[in-house]
């Protein structure tokens, strides 16, 4: 099977036969869901079957469903959820461990519910006095070993819910006191010190079979190019953090980045990304994209058979009894 370097999103609720006609031409590994493109559930179900059934192909369904500010399935239909670090600093730390266990389980259980399998966390991000407000609460703790700990825990649920995980932001944004959707945030913390601190839970989650790039200027690695355009990045999220999975780039249309997305898309696989990923839906910048990236092949394209294969069946949960364990630790109902 031949799949298309990118995943897409779609502009509306449904899929248009436009969509359908260039996803089925264009083969995209899978596509990403936001708030536009849901409604009901019923409505949710027929749009993930509908991009399917345009590709050919069980393409990966993916969607940012942190809970908190970052929640693209809302109420009433679904769950509300804390800020994730608020949740983590609310408890001790076993107890902050089951509940970020529970909480992603139960968000995975809502996730296939609909027909989505993969879901954008763990955010491995350190919070800290610099890390901007868009980033800070959906952190996991203010250190390496907090972070660990409660991502490991996210990663075990998605993984009992047969929901792919998405490590994010390579090699880490916890330090970045500006939003990448609007500019390209800057630090010059040295290699040795992103290798003690913000390395530290990527190495631990390198097992995972899905990454995401941050757009952000590490100066001390490389002067010119974000973490995304950087071949010399990359070669250090390879062979020293030692990450194997698939990488994907975080959004290609934000304002961190410059150019056209054609030649965005073209430097972050030349640095050594796998696939491009773009959000937004625009048809016109779609097209380019594809143009652009064409086929998977090589090792990227192993990685993304390794990833589509570890998608698994459920195990079997009561949901109710989560969530009443869930009210219990933390003392909040969702």
């Amino acid at each position: 099977m031949k799949y298309g370097a990118y995943l897409f999103g779609c502009a509306g609720e449904a899929v248009t036969p436009w969509e359908a006609k260039f996803f089925g031409d264009s083969k995209p590994l899978g596509f990403i869901l936001f708030a536009r493109n849901i409604r009901t559930r019923h409505q949710l179900i027929r749009l993930c079957d509908d991009l399917r059934q345009a590709a050919g192909y069980q393409a990966l369904i993916a969607i940012d469903q942190e809970g908190g500010r970052v929640q693209r399935m809302t109420p009433p239909q679904w769950r509300a959820w804390p800020p994730p670090l608020d949740q983590c600093t609310m408890t001790s730390s076993m107890d902050s461990t089951r509940a970020m266990w529970l909480r992603y389980r139960i968000i995975a259980e809502e996730l296939r519910d609909v027909g989505i399998d993969t879901n954008c966390v763990p955010v491995v991000d350190i919070a800290g006095e610099d890390t901007h407000a868009v980033l800070k609460n959906r952190c996991y703790g203010y250190d390496p070993d907090s972070i660990i700990r409660h991502a490991l825990a996210v990663t075990s649920a998605n993984q009992d819910g047969g929901i792919l995980s998405v490590v994010k932001h390579i090699p880490g944004q916890g330090r970045l006191g500006q939003d990448s959707h609007l500019q390209l945030p800057r630090t010059d913390a040295t290699e040795d010190q992103l290798h003690r601190w913000d390395w530290r839970p990527l190495a631990a989650l390198r097992h995972l079979p899905l990454g995401m790039t941050s757009h952000a200027l590490f100066s001390s690695l490389d002067h010119h190019q974000p973490a995304t355009w950087s071949r010399e990045i990359i070669r250090l999220v390879r062979n020293k953090i030692g990450f194997e999975g698939l990488l994907m780039t975080d959004d290609i249309s934000m304002s961190a980045l410059w150019g056209s997305v054609g030649s965005r898309s073209r430097k972050a696989l030349r640095a050594g990304c796998d696939v491009i990923l773009h959000c937004n839906g625009d048809m016109r910048e779609m097209e380019e994209i594809a143009d652009e990236c064409g086929q998977l092949t090589g090792a990227a394209l192993v990685r993304a058979q390794e990833a589509l294969a570890a998608r698994q069946q459920p195990s079997n949960v009561d949901v109710g009894s989560l969530e009443r364990e869930f009210q219990q630790l933390t003392g909040v109902a969702i």
